[in-house]
């Protein structure tokens, strides 16, 4: 198990390096704890799938930026405000975000062994999930979320314009999500342990990407950084929650 936290506090070092070039670790954290707080409701799925699905419209965005589908434009002024301009309504618009949901959902009823009856609850959970995505980050975005198309209206509430304010919700989702998932979980204190220092990191990027981090070189390397760091997140999470409950998943999942 030594060896295993030595490999995790390498990636950390490597995340670290990834997220405080990246502007979407901006909501990092929040997302992460409204996973965890979902999670506790469905113990016998891996809480690295609630904090992937959690993250799911982050990875479409990045993706559709690479693609040329969407755009995400770094201002003169990022370096005061450390907050990216966005065009994401395939992504990030309420209709999409709905529609993402969905479609997160449906996976987990593929997937699931057929008459299973827990499977329509688990794949509620999981798209609740998918969607608390959208919810935070109307909070904390300025008027930028469509409500369907590009064209359409859009909303936000600002919150990352009083950055004290955004920062103490940002930590108490995540306290609020480990104070739920943490004490009924069936995995190892180790593991307990190692779930709550990989939030606390993230908390730490948060906080660093909303105040000290730099402009990134370009929105192509913002892109793939916050691909990355999302690939080695739900890594990590996959791993320290396959735990006992885990583990007899053949019989009992969903």
């Amino acid at each position: 198990m030594s060896s295993q936290l030595a490999c995790m506090l390498s990636e950390g070092r490597s995340l670290r390096r990834r997220a405080l070039t990246n502007q979407e670790a901006n909501l990092f954290a929040g997302h992460v704890g409204a996973a965890l707080a979902i999670g506790r409701a469905v113990r016998r799925i891996n809480v690295g799938l609630f904090i992937f699905a959690a993250l799911l419209l982050d990875v479409a965005l990045w993706i559709f930026v690479l693609l040329g589908w969407e755009s995400a434009t770094i201002p003169a002024d990022f370096a005061a405000t450390h907050q990216a301009e966005f065009v994401f309504p395939y992504s990030h618009g309420l209709l999409a975000g709905i529609a993402w949901s969905g479609f997160a959902g449906a996976a987990v009823i593929l997937v699931s062994p057929p008459l299973k009856k827990r499977r329509l609850r688990c794949a509620g959970f999981v798209g609740a999930a998918v969607f608390s995505h959208w919810l935070l980050d109307a909070l904390v975005h300025v008027p930028e979320l469509p409500l369907a198309g590009a064209e359409s209206t859009k909303v936000g509430f600002g919150l990352w314009q009083d950055m004290p304010v955004a920062l103490t919700l940002e930590a108490t989702i995540v306290v609020l999500g480990l104070w739920l998932f943490v004490p009924g979980a069936t995995l190892s204190r180790t593991r307990k342990l190692g779930l709550i220092a990989l939030c606390v990191l993230i908390l730490g990027f948060t906080v660093a990407g909303m105040t000290v981090a730099p402009p990134p070189p370009s929105v192509a390397a913002m892109a793939g950084s916050a691909l990355a760091t999302i690939i080695v997140v739900c890594a990590i999470a996959f791993w320290l929650g396959n735990g006992p409950d885990e583990k007899r998943t053949g019989s009992d999942f969903p």
